[in-house]
């Protein structure tokens, strides 16, 4: 049986300031290590064939705490800007109360919880999902489909986009998904791939 497990990297600088983060490279805060060392805790039972992550810092970093605390860190590791974070555009930088003064509260959440609008110079859910999945199905799908171990550590909306495929969930749905920082979420796959079951350990 396969094991996919997805780690969204742990409370970042500006997850703590409450900005838009997108591709600005920020890091971890202080609580977001602990999160990243204690979701390796969460993950001792676990030999990982592999490990794939975006190319920005803060989930890379996520990952090596992880992989440290359980003593593997000599796996092979992908990082490919395909899981990258959803790119916010004019709002990367911006703390949410001040993106609500400069464009309306109403314009704010359409951008944010709507699954094709895109913000100024940005990308939609929709836009990140087409990045994400055929490199999910190009590049991690076929270990899955041999049977091996794989943890994913990324962002938000970069999980979002695969659990949606992943869960089969609606565009109304997944909407309305929120995804933990530093909380694996296990999924266990037969032999083509479909998911048997689900769990945050």
């Amino acid at each position: 049986m396969a094991r996919l497990v997805l780690l969204r990297h742990g409370e970042s600088q500006w997850n703590l300031e409450n900005r838009f983060t997108g591709w600005v490279d920020v890091p971890l805060s202080p609580r977001g290590i602990q999160e990243a060392k204690d979701a390796g805790k969460k993950l001792r039972s676990f030999t990982f064939d592999r490990a794939f992550t975006s190319v920005l810092a803060r989930a890379n970093e996520t990952l090596r705490l992880a992989l440290e605390t359980i003593g593997q860190t000599g796996i092979p590791i992908e990082k490919d800007k395909a899981l990258n974070e959803r790119m916010y555009g004019e709002l990367q930088g911006l703390n949410k109360d001040e993106t609500a003064k400069k464009y309306g509260e109403a314009q704010v959440k359409i951008w944010r919880r709507s699954y094709d609008v895109r913000p100024p110079g940005g990308e939609s859910l929709k836009d990140t999902a087409e990045r994400v999945l055929p490199y999910y199905e190009r590049t991690i799908k076929p270990y899955l489909l041999k049977g091996d171990t794989i943890l994913v550590a990324a962002h938000g909306n970069s999980l979002r986009a695969l659990i949606m495929e992943l869960e089969q969930l609606s565009r109304e749905q997944v909407l309305e998904l929120n995804i933990p920082t530093g909380a694996p979420l296990l999924y266990e796959m037969d032999k083509t791939g479909k998911v048997l079951d689900h769990r945050y350990l």
